[in-house]
């Protein structure tokens, strides 16, 4: 199943792409489980989507938690949250 992930502001910096096609395995229909697979890249990934970080994920343009559904051509982007004032 393939998935465009958006990644924004200092996540983008850090994993030094902007938007990617990922290919999740059999059975990965969670943001939990994408997550799970961008984590495995280890390294930066690892660290910037460890627990405790600080990010926000929407699924076509809708906050969604760790176990909202993904299907097949979804749209997810991961962010930091955005302080205002």
């Amino acid at each position: 199943m393939h998935i465009k992930v958006l990644y924004f502001a200092r996540l983008r910096e850090q994993f030094g792409v902007s938007e990617e096609i990922v290919e999740l395995p059999d059975g990965a229909v969670m943001v939990a489980m994408l997550l799970d697979v961008l984590r495995a890249r280890g390294g930066v990934w690892a660290e910037q989507l460890a627990a405790g970080q600080a990010y926000r994920v929407a699924v076509n343009q809708e906050l969604a938690d760790q176990v909202a559904p993904i299907e097949a051509g979804d749209e997810v982007a991961i962010f930091p949250p955005v302080t205002g004032g």
